[in-house]
């Protein structure tokens, strides 16, 4: 027998304009913090010098970037790969929010965050061949992490809020078989563990 997928309710009118409002919300707001805070960095900081906020802990460089986020690099092809890169991405991430339902907040949610984080460094990448901005320096001594911005965090963030929302489907679906192959009456796992005392 074949594994058959859940079957999910349709969004109502009003969820489906919540669901728009919370996508639309999220992925332009994230473009906007982002690009507003690496307008300031470029009109306050000098480029390439180190400014302390936590001490050597925390500063705040800013660079450019040509190569993906947390220095990613591809070479010469970096910057043709990252600009084609995320708009492939927002385009199969904007199917998968199409087909996630009002009440799966945490997938909506990771879909609107990554995808507001590739377009805010793909903006980047389309005005200058110098590529992306970053700032966010932390790290002790030499021992540091690549230099980020926003945008890498809301790609960061929204990656593992994905993780956990596809993490909480198959541990639905594995439930449902679950039920679904117990006899009527039996808890949870009966079948199973029955299976097990037989051995």
């Amino acid at each position: 027998m074949t594994d058959t997928p859940p079957v999910v309710r349709a969004d109502t009118p009003d969820e489906a304009r919540k669901k728009m409002a919370l996508y639309l919300g999220l992925t332009i707001g994230l473009i906007v913090v982002d690009q507003l805070t690496k307008y300031v960095v470029q009109r306050t900081l000098p480029l390439w010098v180190p400014v302390p906020v936590m001490g050597d802990f925390f500063r705040l460089t800013y660079i450019f970037n040509r190569g993906a986020a947390f220095g990613i690099h591809l070479g010469e092809w970096s910057r043709i790969a990252f600009s084609i890169l995320p708009v492939a991405a927002a385009v199969l991430l904007y199917l998968m929010y199409r087909q996630t339902p009002w009440s799966d907040r945490t997938r909506l949610v990771a879909i609107a965050l990554v995808t507001g984080g590739a377009i805010g460094n793909l903006i980047d990448r389309i005005r200058s061949s110098r590529g992306v901005v970053d700032f966010f320096d932390f790290g002790v001594g030499n021992v540091r992490w690549p230099v980020f911005n926003v945008a890498d965090i809301g790609v960061t963030v929204g990656a593992l809020l994905l993780a956990v929302s596809l993490w909480r489907e198959e541990q639905t679906l594995e439930q449902q078989k679950e039920a679904a192959a117990s006899p009527p009456g039996a808890a949870p796992g009966a079948r199973r563990h029955a299976g097990a005392d037989d051995d």
